[in-house]
């Protein structure tokens, strides 16, 4: 079993709650129904397209969480890059117990292998002017697996919640009646670090003045951006946001920013295409 863990991600429960979803009450009817329960598969786990490998020791608890004594060797690290065509893992164990876990253990790798793959080639595009950050925006209860994957990809995490960091946005602004009274409401409640969402250039040095302590800037073309930063001069982080797509995160990051963000790091990164081929053993 290898030695997987993250903080604040429950492997054990995860892999419980998930095969309890598919189970049901019956459990593998069509298994169970056709398959011998003494019956032996081998089977190999491989990539059809060249990816960012993430989730594989996942795959393999699913599978261990069936049959404890099944075979499994795991080919390629996390966050390794692959080749259409690769084998990823192989494995040999009882066979009910690998039908019965293969479409949980490939959901999950399908899944985060997508998202650090598209993670990868935004890094890529950035080409090193700046930190690739992901953001809340995860599937409801996947954060922990999702901004995982973003890291196998090569992107840093951004806030993992509500609680780690303040975040004020338009709204809190509009509530408090400026930019600096709600800076100054988050510094009078002893929050170390404030991010600061500005959309316009005029916004900076009143949001620096009043205690920010990194800034976000919103939707800002390029000059914009550039007029940002030199204004902060580097006195406090400075990231980009909003309507970041592949082939313009290269121009923004060349900004000077410190970093950029991108949502569909985790909102949209399709599945990459994993299949696994059983054989009798």
């Amino acid at each position: 079993m290898s030695d997987f863990s993250l903080s604040g991600f429950d492997l054990d429960a995860f892999v419980r709650n998930t095969l309890a979803e598919d189970l049901g009450s019956g459990g593998d009817i069509t298994s169970m129904a056709t398959i011998p329960a003494d019956a032996r598969f081998s089977g190999v786990m491989d990539s059809r397209d060249a990816i960012t490998v993430a989730g594989l020791p996942i795959a393999e608890a699913f599978f261990r969480a069936l049959d404890p004594a099944m075979e499994i060797d795991i080919l390629v690290a996390e966050g390794e890059r692959v080749a259409a065509g690769s084998d990823l893992m192989r494995l040999s164990g009882n066979a009910r117990a690998m039908l019965t876990a293969e479409r949980s253990a490939l959901n999950t790798v399908q899944h985060l292998s997508g998202i650090a793959t598209m993670t990868r080639g935004y890094v890529d595009a950035l080409g090193g002017t700046a930190t690739l950050l992901d953001t809340r925006k995860t599937i409801p209860g996947l954060r922990v697996l999702e901004k995982y994957a973003t890291r196998m990809g090569g992107a840093t995490n951004h806030r993992m919640g509500l609680w780690d960091a303040a975040m004020i946005k338009d709204n809190h602004v509009a509530v408090a009646g400026s930019v600096e009274e709600a800076v100054r409401r988050a510094v009078a409640a002893g929050i170390e670090n404030i991010i600061v969402e500005v959309d316009r250039v005029d916004q900076v040095e009143p949001a620096l003045k009043a205690g920010a302590t990194h800034l976000l800037l919103d939707n800002m073309g390029p000059d914009a951006l550039r007029e940002a930063v030199a204004i902060v001069g580097g006195r406090v982080p400075t990231e980009a946001s909003g309507g970041v797509r592949l082939d313009t995160i290269g121009a923004i990051g060349a900004t000077g920013v410190t970093y950029v963000s991108v949502g569909r790091l985790t909102q949209s990164a399709p599945a990459a295409d994993i299949g696994l081929d059983f054989a009798l053993a």
